[in-house]
């Protein structure tokens, strides 16, 4: 019984965690066409990203780190709920 009334709050606590991936999206999508207003063309032809492949990379594993986190949560709740189901 108890299973049954906590599903529609746990699908509810969802929504913020999409509304802040939505909103960190944007901001990560904005962010680059407020730094190219900031140099006139010239200077940004001139620019690499080249020196900094280590600092891209580094955001890359703790992103997928942070992915499979939130999948193991995932999962462990899901084992939880079904076992407060029975």
């Amino acid at each position: 019984m108890i299973a049954m009334t906590l599903r529609p709050v746990l699908r509810f606590a969802r929504l913020p965690i999409l509304a802040g991936a939505l909103a960190l999206g944007a901001h990560m999508l904005a962010d680059p066409l407020v730094a190219q207003e900031a140099l006139p063309g010239s200077q940004m032809a001139r620019q690499s990203l080249r020196p900094y492949w280590h600092v891209f990379a580094a955001y890359a594993i703790v992103i997928v780190l942070i992915g499979g986190w939130a999948f193991s949560i995932a999962r462990r709740l899901r084992s939880l709920e079904e076992r407060l189901v029975d």
